[in-house]
């Protein structure tokens, strides 16, 4: 993939319905995809656009290579026991 230079212009074609294409090297700098929010902040002499972030990036990331371990502290420090061949006194 090609790098954009730091402060290069890019263009988008405003719909009569007010949507605009979000050219795609922009949309991967942003990590954005369909259905994410965009805010945007007027700062005078231009406008900053930003993803909208609900809660953390790495959420969906949760468990992945961890099957049948549980979520929290709790869950994993019970898996290190098991693994380590101690008995649950919980």
């Amino acid at each position: 993939m090609k790098r954009q230079a730091k402060g290069m212009k890019r263009q988008a074609k405003l719909t009569s319905k007010g949507q605009i294409t979000v050219p795609r090297d922009i949309r991967r700098r942003l990590g954005v995809r369909a259905g994410d929010k965009l805010e945007f902040e007027d700062k005078g002499d231009g406008v900053q656009v930003k993803a909208v972030r609900d809660g953390s990036v790495f959420e969906k990331y949760a468990g992945i290579g961890n099957p049948g371990i549980g979520s929290g502290r709790k869950a994993i420090q019970k898996w290190i026991r098991e693994i380590r061949g101690h008995e649950d006194d919980e």
